[in-house]
């Protein structure tokens, strides 16, 4: 309802019906009391036609350009009284239903021909695009009888993408090879997918390879050749988008976890000069052509913020079909997912396929609960059953990886802590071999 009656027309009510109450015991107060009654009603209704005629502040909300789950963003709101008056207001935005905002509802008084500037922070849970609502004003009427509900201002929507912060801090860090705080690890293996970069004098701990015996004849002195790694390589991440991926570990799921992995190792592939690609399946089918360059980070960024988990079961020989349609060129494919005990048969020919090729790899998310059920004491019958099924489990899920490993698939099975610097190493090992 537009107008709903104050605290202050109810006590008055109140107190007009005890008056009719006591005029019942004394006749002499019923017509004071019937006049106050008309009264009333008179003051009452006047003030809601003046409430319905009275102008509408405007509301003008400005979202930031976008947001990241979990990291603190500031919305600026601005309500403007366009009435020669000052106006009571109570304030409450249309904000998301998944955040976390502490202002509202706001209330207060806006001087005449003034504005109220309400900037408020928020903290979005969710990725992919956001809604605002319009702005919700509860406005007091002139005489304080009535409450008139009004929704002003304009929808707005706002990207919210992965919180990518700590992923590039990751990235950066291993670029600087600072394993000691990553424990992300640059093996060195001279002379293996590597270019000529240029010459130079011979260092105790060359490889006789590495000798340029023809230049050396001429300068009388060794000379070695040195070597850059390849660029312009390709990886494509395949990512499983399907029911298997909805599993909360953590504070997230699987599926988020997976993607803030793709982050890192997107962001060092971007660095390190190859190109990176994305395909999606699962009931989330996208493609991504592989893109290259630092600066492509934002357009990576802005295909995976809106990803989300379907309830359908992944196709993954679709998706190597799929995947080879798309991409000709020898790659290094990353399919991520998490491997399940009864996926040899649905997997294997597939990835097999893929192989023939690409340089495969297999990264699984492992559920860090299975590792904790095998680890925890038992104290009861309970506790013996959740053993020994996380025990065939885990058991079902090894006798995959080790069919695949024989396939010549390079696989990797890591929990949600463990998975993005473990994918990293593998791809810094991996890529010398595409």
């Amino acid at each position: 309802m537009p107008l709903r009656p104050t605290r202050a027309l109810i006590a008055l009510l109140i107190l007009w019906t005890l008056m009719g109450l006591a005029g019942s015991l004394h006749p002499g107060v019923s017509v004071g009391w019937g006049i106050l009654g008309g009264a009333l009603a008179f003051l009452a209704l006047l003030d809601a036609l003046v409430a319905f005629v009275f102008k509408l502040p405007l509301a003008e909300r400005t979202l930031p350009g976008r947001m990241a789950v979990g990291v603190e963003g500031e919305v600026k709101l601005r309500i403007i009284n366009l009435s020669d008056r000052p106006i009571h207001v109570g304030v409450f935005d249309g904000i998301p239903s998944r955040c976390e905002c502490d202002v509202f509802p706001w209330r207060g008084w806006i001087k005449r021909s003034g504005y109220l500037d309400l900037n408020y922070p928020i903290t979005l849970s969710k990725r992919g695009e956001v809604s605002f609502g319009k702005t919700h004003i509860l406005m007091t009427s002139l005489l304080g009888f009535w409450s008139r509900f009004v929704k002003i201002g304009d929808h707005g929507k706002v990207k919210v993408y992965p919180n990518y912060q700590p992923v590039l801090s990751y990235a950066l860090m291993a670029m600087a090879h600072r394993q000691e705080h990553t424990g992300i690890i640059r093996k060195n293996r001279a002379g293996l997918s590597r270019d000529f970069h240029q010459l130079r004098d011979y260092q105790m701990g060359d490889s006789l390879s590495q000798i340029d015996w023809k230049a050396s004849s001429k300068r009388q002195s060794l000379i070695s050749r040195d070597f850059q790694e390849q660029l312009d390589q390709s990886v494509i991440l395949m990512l499983d988008c399907g029911r298997r991926m909805r599993t909360i570990d953590g504070e997230i799921s699987q599926f988020d976890h997976c993607l803030n992995s793709m982050l890192l190792i997107s962001y060092v592939a971007l660095r390190q000069g190859d190109q990176v690609g994305i395909l999606s399946f699962g009931g989330t089918d996208r493609w991504l052509p592989p893109v290259k360059g630092t600066s492509s980070m934002t357009t990576v960024l802005n295909h995976l913020y809106d990803y989300e988990t379907s309830p359908f079961p992944s196709d993954f020989s679709e998706a190597a079909e799929r995947l080879l349609r798309h991409q000709q060129r020898r790659s290094m494919v990353v399919v991520m997912t998490n491997l399940r005990g009864e996926d040899s048969d649905e997997i294997r020919e597939p990835l097999r396929k893929l192989r023939q090729k690409h340089v495969v790899v297999l990264a699984s998310l492992r559920e860090s609960g299975i590792g904790e059920m095998m680890d925890k004491d038992l104290v009861g019958f309970e506790d013996a059953l959740g053993y020994f099924a996380a025990h065939d489990y885990a058991a079902e899920r090894q006798d995959v990886l080790t069919t695949l490993k024989a396939d010549g698939i390079v696989t990797l099975d890591e929990t949600a802590q463990e998975f993005p610097v473990a994918l990293a190493n593998t791809y810094l090992d991996t890529r010398q071999i595409i």
